[in-house]
Order: structure tokens, then C-alpha cells, then sequence
């Protein structure tokens, strides 16, 4: 088995979403449950088959998002991955959703941070083996920074 790394090539303001899927039919439901989630959203979809013709399956509501998921899915290439970037909304707002759609296996990662895809290989093919999600802490948060926290959740109003 050889452990390799891939680096998520992504725009430093937009949200990635990295999970496993297991059936052909997760790109469709994908896009149906990103497109119900709210009119504003942003996204792109790519879904890497691992049986039959084992294409990259992809698709979106914004061409740009669509070419980066085709691309990054491309380069990380592990059988039934799907990469997911959103644009005008936030994971958080999709997340769940998105684990309710019955093909879905899990998340690994959902983000803005640069992120780096820890990959195994073995003749089989390639699977996830983990993620790389920003960097480590510096410390901990002083009475300042948890101040500054509760204002910037509700300055973009996830608290009130």
C-alpha cells in the first residue's frame, strides 16, 4: 500500500464538502437535495464511480463549481468519493441533508479551510484514508476571543 496526499484546489472563500457515497444515482439525488436547500445556493457535484464504466459523474447549478468538484474529484480519484462546492450558503446549512440521502456513507470533511485528502493505494485502487482540515490551534481562546466568537455567529446570524 502506498499513502499519498492531494491537495484540494479550491478558491480560499468557498466551502468544500469531501464524503462517500456508494451508487450511481448519488449525483442526482445530491443535486436535488443542494437545489431544495435554498434558491441562493451555489454548487457543483462530482461523484467518482468505482464499478462499470467508473466515471467521473458530475453535476451543479453553477458551471465554475462544477469544473472545480470535476477537476478536484479527478485528482483525488478514490472509488464512490464525491466532492461537493458550495457557494452563497454554508455546510452547516446542508449537512444534514445531505447525510439523509441514502447513498451517502459519510462526510470527511465540509469547510472553507485548505484541505489536503490523505489517500491510500493498494492494486485494488485508491480510497480516502482521512483529511487534512487547516492547520493545528496556537492556543486557547481568552475570554476575548470567546467574545469575539458569539459576535461573529450572530453578525451572520446563526445566533441571535
Amino acid at each position: 500500500m502506498e499513502l499519498s496526499v492531494v491537495t484540494i484546489d479550491k478558491p480560499e472563500d468557498t466551502n468544500v464538502i469531501v464524503g462517500q457515497s456508494h451508487f450511481v444515482k448519488t449525483v442526482e439525488d445530491l443535486h436535488e437535495t443542494l437545489a431544495g436547500s435554498s434558491p441562493h445556493l451555489r454548487f457543483g457535484i462530482a461523484f467518482c464511480e468505482a464499478s462499470g464504466p467508473r466515471l467521473v459523474r458530475h453535476s451543479g447549478n453553477d458551471d465554475t463549481l462544477v469544473e472545480l468538484a470535476t477537476r478536484n474529484a479527478l485528482a483525488v480519484a478514490a472509488g464512490h468519493c464525491f466532492v461537493v462546492f458550495v457557494d452563497n450558503g454554508y455546510p452547516v446549512n446542508v449537512l444534514n441533508a445531505i447525510k439523509q440521502v441514502p447513498e451517502v456513507c459519510g462526510i470527511y470533511c465540509a469547510t472553507a479551510n485548505p484541505v489536503e485528502i490523505v489517500i491510500a493505494e493498494t492494486g485494488l485502487g485508491r480510497g480516502i484514508v482521512g483529511v487534512i482540515d487547516g492547520s493545528p490551534p496556537l492556543g486557547v481562546e481568552s475570554d476575548g476571543d470567546v467574545a469575539d466568537r458569539k459576535a461573529l455567529l450572530r453578525t451572520i446570524g446563526y445566533k441571535l
